[in-house]
């Protein structure tokens, strides 16, 4: 499943770990041990969002779209 929601990704000191947040979507967060599986995390996390948001009947919210400067 291909997903269209904005990645924020960085490392935390305090985890020592690369942490992945979709700011769209509240409370969804991952973290790894390498900036891939913190991508990879967060893509299994916003798919188990995603379905549980329709299980309880709740908007899942569609992916902002951003400004293109040229």
């Amino acid at each position: 499943m291909i997903f269209r929601y904005e990645i924020i990704l960085y490392w935390s000191e305090l985890d020592q770990a690369f942490i992945a947040e979709v700011p769209e979507l509240s409370g969804c967060t991952a973290d790894g041990e390498t900036y891939q599986e913190a991508l990879h995390n967060v893509e299994v996390v916003v798919q188990e969002w995603i379905e549980t948001a329709k299980d309880l009947g709740r908007p899942v919210p569609e992916p902002r779209r951003r400004l293109i400067y040229i």
